[in-house]
């Protein structure tokens, strides 16, 4: 399946809140380190060449600043500084996980569109998203340990094989649902202790958390875990390794959810129904659910 919430969604967050974050944290870095005090003048241009992005995400953090009532625009001057911010705390791990997973979701939506290239570098992403180095590396260097992009030799980075149109999303749920009904009806088919007790609790979770733009990612995660645990419980590797792949030629596509948090509640209550089926013993109903399960998310977008 696939996240990034309609605008109609309350559970949605703005798609650049926790990037912009970033940035004005980092001007609000800059400040303090060249000491300058009030009534100095933010110039776009210099701030630009100094956080190695573009003016246009510069401008907007200058604005939240002055929303935030430590910046004025002044007549003949542009931005100034009204009042010394404080310094920003240091994110916490949760913190910068959220901005990792917003920045993945809005590089996935980019890609999706086809307004990346298929080869980028680290700079060409600070200056599209606005963020440091540090961030753009951790999230590269995590696409790279899940397979969706590859290091380019000496310089920058390829996104890889992927999923990225309706037709081949199409065509990726009609195997999906050969193999993944044939998975639970493998005579070997057993789930691990534990495993779906995990798999409920982190349904029940998913449903009651606030919907952001970040959620999708983790959201992707938990559903292509699912999804692999039922092909590994057949105990035959070929089940797995074709869900596995699967899983990773869908990644970036559906790391930008645009079918609202009304479909992650469909979704979590299915995976629940074809978990109890499962607990049960009844795999012949739990293939049947599976079955349901994929031929009614060919269509979702």
């Amino acid at each position: 399946m696939s996240p990034s919430a309609g605008n109609e969604d309350p559970k949605r967050g703005a798609s650049h809140t926790l990037l912009q974050r970033d940035l004005v944290g980092r001007i609000i870095g800059l400040i303090h380190a060249e000491g300058l005090g009030i009534g100095d003048r933010l110039n776009e241009s210099r701030l630009a060449d100094r956080l190695n992005v573009s003016r246009t995400p510069v401008r907007a953090a200058l604005d939240t600043l002055c929303e935030m009532g430590f910046v004025s625009r002044e007549p003949n001057r542009g931005a100034v500084l009204r009042t010394l911010p404080p310094l920003p705390a240091v994110p916490d791990h949760e913190a910068a996980a959220v901005e990792d997973d917003s920045l993945l979701s809005a590089i996935a939506r980019d890609w999706s569109r086809g307004q990346l290239a298929e080869q980028v570098s680290e700079a060409e992403l600070m200056r599209a998203y606005g963020c440091s180095r540090q961030a753009v590396r951790r999230v590269l260097e995590r696409l790279l340990d899940l397979g969706s992009v590859e290091r380019r030799p000496g310089y920058g980075w390829s996104f890889v094989e992927a999923i990225r149109d309706g037709r081949e999303n199409r065509a990726s749920y009609r195997f999906r649902i050969v193999i993944e009904t044939a998975a639970i009806l493998e005579p070997d088919f057993a789930l691990p202790p534990g495993w779906a007790a995990e798999m409920r609790a982190r349904h029940a979770k998913a449903l009651v958390e606030e919907w952001g733009e970040h959620s999708s990612v983790g959201f992707f995660e938990m559903n292509a875990e699912f999804h692999l645990g039922i092909a590994q419980a057949s105990g035959n590797r070929h089940f797995s390794d074709a869900v596995a792949r699967q899983n990773q030629l869908r990644r970036l596509s559906n790391y930008h959810w645009i079918s609202g948090f009304s479909r992650v509640e469909v979704n979590c209550r299915e995976h629940m129904a074809i978990l109890d089926a499962l607990e049960k013993g009844d795999n012949e109903i739990a293939a049947v659910l599976m079955r349901r399960h994929l031929e009614d998310a060919v269509d979702v977008p």
